[in-house]
């Protein structure tokens, strides 16, 4: 009987996947990210190889149908992140992430976000675009995942010193976002007036899907914005986003 049961609890084990732990790049933003979002490369670089080792752990255990949505949001925001830091360090020192796959030739790519970089189950490989694109905003009904997701520029949102975590994953959104909408290098917002990222136009669509871009903004700002708010967009800054 005791034999029957240690059957069932290996079955059942087998059909419930660990989920990795996010520990070591945590600890990497913790120490090369300042609370500004700047990053220490030049640092960095030392510990390629803790960085590179967390990628091949995240690619050997890949998210499973038993995982929360939770789950495999943060798993892919913390790949997306943990990638392309690796690609600025592989190429740093650099301006701008712009310069890899202009400036810097690889052949058959045009941006950095076209490189292959993640290989996934049967040897596929993925580049930034397909994780962010294809599955990202494919799969999950998250407009705030722009706000966390990095693109190494001045402009972006503030890389977050610390590694997104499952059971804290929608007040880190949260978070997030009202800093990003509060940085007024980053949007200049009043009551009857918006100076907004590029992102809110170059994402339009994923931030009116339940309304208005006002409706969706409202709740995270600090002044109630006018319906009728005139929107325009600031000019984007790709240089580096280093300390």
């Amino acid at each position: 009987m005791k034999y029957l049961f240690f059957l069932f609890l290996l079955a059942i084990s087998a059909l419930t996947k660990a989920q990795p732990s996010h520990k070591d790049f945590d600890l990497l933003l913790k120490k090369h990210v300042d609370d500004k979002g700047g990053v220490n490369y030049k640092a960095f670089k030392n510990d390629t190889d803790i960085l590179n080792d967390y990628l091949v752990e995240m690619m050997l255990e890949p998210p499973s149908r038993d995982w929360s949505d939770d789950e495999k949001l943060a798993y892919w925001i913390n790949v997306y992140n943990a990638l392309t830091i690796q690609l600025v360090l592989k190429y740093y020192p650099i301006k701008s992430i712009k310069d890899i796959g202009s400036s810097i030739q690889i052949p058959f790519v045009n941006t950095p976000w076209d490189v292959k970089c993640f290989e996934v189950k049967d040897g596929e490989e993925l580049s930034l675009n397909n994780i962010e694109h294809g599955i990202i905003r494919k799969d999950f009904e998250e407009p705030r995942i722009h706000f966390a997701l990095v693109c190494a520029a001045v402009s972006c949102p503030k890389l977050l010193n610390e590694a997104y975590d499952p059971a804290r994953l929608n007040a880190q959104l949260t978070t997030q976002t009202k800093g990003f909408l509060a940085n007024t290098s980053k949007n200049k917002i009043s009551i009857d007036r918006l100076e907004l990222s590029k992102l809110f136009s170059w994402y339009g669509g994923d931030f009116r899907k339940n309304g208005t871009l006002v409706d969706f903004l409202n709740p995270y700002t600090s002044v109630k914005i006018d319906s009728k708010a005139k929107t325009s967009f600031l000019d984007y800054d790709w240089n580096l986003n280093e300390q």
